[in-house]
């Protein structure tokens, strides 16, 4: 990043994202948790782009596990968060892209990119709980099956950042550089 300020907002949302994944913690039967961080993640790829996006998204997101005690978690989450936030901001700048920029677009991108990035998400976290019950010495069946009893609580997890980064986005669009990062003008 070139943009010094751009480097600053990207180090406020990854502190952000940590703050709002640390915060509100609604705990889960399956010893995760339910937390707004997600929101911050799909507006780091929205707000900073792909890239920056994901590099704040995945680092603020994996201070947090480390923070909270789970290290295991950290090393999964930085690559998954990170990806989360880069298909979010893929795909919201391609939409807005094709539909030149109206306000619509804005919410079609953040919906769709949100949802696309959330499902990565979701598949992600699936992919890396079943690899660590593996790596612990639990059977394929076994680790995977106790993995997808938190699928549905990585689901309302995904939604409940998507409905956020809707809430929060015409906010952060009033800033005259997040306009111009968002938009490119």
């Amino acid at each position: 990043m070139k943009d010094t300020k751009k480097l600053v907002v990207a180090a406020l949302m990854a502190a952000l994202t940590c703050a709002a994944t640390m915060v509100i913690k609604i705990p889960t039967p399956t010893f995760g948790y339910i937390h707004p961080g997600d929101g911050l993640v799909l507006l780091c790829g929205i707000v900073l782009g792909p890239v920056g996006g994901a590099l704040a998204a995945g680092i603020g997101s994996m201070l947090a596990d480390i923070f909270s005690g789970y290290l295991s978690f950290a090393l999964g989450t930085l690559i998954i968060k990170a990806l989360t936030a880069a298909i979010a901001g893929l795909v919201f700048r391609r939409i807005r892209a094709v539909r030149s920029g109206s306000t619509g677009s804005s919410y079609a991108g953040i919906i769709t990119g949100g949802v696309l990035g959330e499902l990565f998400m979701v598949a992600g976290y699936l992919f890396y709980e079943t690899l660590l019950a593996i790596i612990s010495g639990s059977a394929l069946a076994a680790a995977f099956t106790a993995s997808a009893a938190g699928v549905l609580f990585n689901i309302v997890q995904g939604v409940v950042g998507i409905v956020l980064a809707v809430i929060l986005f015409p906010v952060l669009y009033q800033i005259p550089n997040v306009r111009v990062w968002v938009t490119g003008k």
